[in-house]
């Protein structure tokens, strides 16, 4: 979910319903008035944040909010490079202290993400990288080098929410992956259902899910946010843990 849409004031009240929906992981957008991986949805989502004045010193805030009542569910936050250039080398201690688990920045080529990096590990922080289905063989050894956490396979040649990942490709892209990388392979973007994260998940170790969200919290009546975003990660839960038990089986 993008941090402060659609009420900053809501934001750690959605962390949590993501949580109780039984999301593993919950990835923290950081709004961004350029972000340019993302779709319509999560562009629009980030525009309404910055119009609310959400900065990414706001985001560590409601971090450290979450974190008065759990502190086991993981934070990564995923954004762009210029709002933690901004704040400076004070960052990484600023995001530990803060309670986040992990970073993916979606402009920070492993090329120029060594020292990044370090800092982040320097503070138990993971760094998290971003491969592609043009990524090349060095590219994903690049990533192994300097990754940790995870790594998260996009699954189309795209934005955020655009159309529906091809589950083939998908499937020995992420076999390919692994075959190179030690780290659990999570797979997003075009993620959207149920009967999609069952698939993805067929060889995939996690399933991102992040317009869709985006979507129905600014659908939903705010009355009803809570418990429509509760119910809907419920949903997917549910799917994904049937699944699991009918291969088991």
């Amino acid at each position: 979910m993008t941090a402060g849409d659609p009420d900053p004031a809501k934001t750690v009240t959605y962390m949590h319903a993501l949580v109780a929906g039984g999301a593993d992981i919950i990835e923290l957008g950081v709004p961004f008035s350029d972000p340019m991986a993302d779709g319509p949805v999560i562009q629009r989502s980030s525009e309404r944040a910055l119009a609310r004045g959400v900065t990414l010193t706001q985001v560590l805030a409601d971090v450290r909010a979450f974190r008065q009542r759990d502190t086991v569910t993981p934070v990564v936050l995923m954004g762009y490079a210029n709002p933690l250039e901004r704040l400076g080398a004070g960052f990484a201690a600023q995001a530990q202290a803060a309670g986040v688990d992990g970073v993916l920045v979606v402009d920070y080529p492993p090329e120029e993400a060594v020292h990044f990096a370090q800092q982040m590990r320097a503070h138990n922080i993971d760094p998290i990288f971003l491969l592609a289905p043009t990524s090349t063989a060095e590219r994903i050894a690049a990533v192994a080098q300097l990754a940790s956490g995870y790594v998260y396979y996009v699954s189309l040649t795209g934005v955020t929410g655009a159309g529906q990942p091809a589950l083939t490709r998908v499937a020995s892209q992420v076999e390919a992956i692994k075959a190179r990388i030690t780290l659990p392979v999570g797979v997003g973007f075009g993620i959207r259902d149920a009967a999609t994260a069952c698939a993805v998940a067929s060889n995939a170790d996690a399933v991102v899910m992040g317009s869709r969200i985006v979507e129905l919290l600014a659908e939903a009546p705010p009355a009803d946010a809570v418990q429509l975003l509760t119910d809907f990660i419920a949903q997917i839960r549910h799917a994904l843990d049937t699944d699991v038990k009918l291969e088991s089986s």
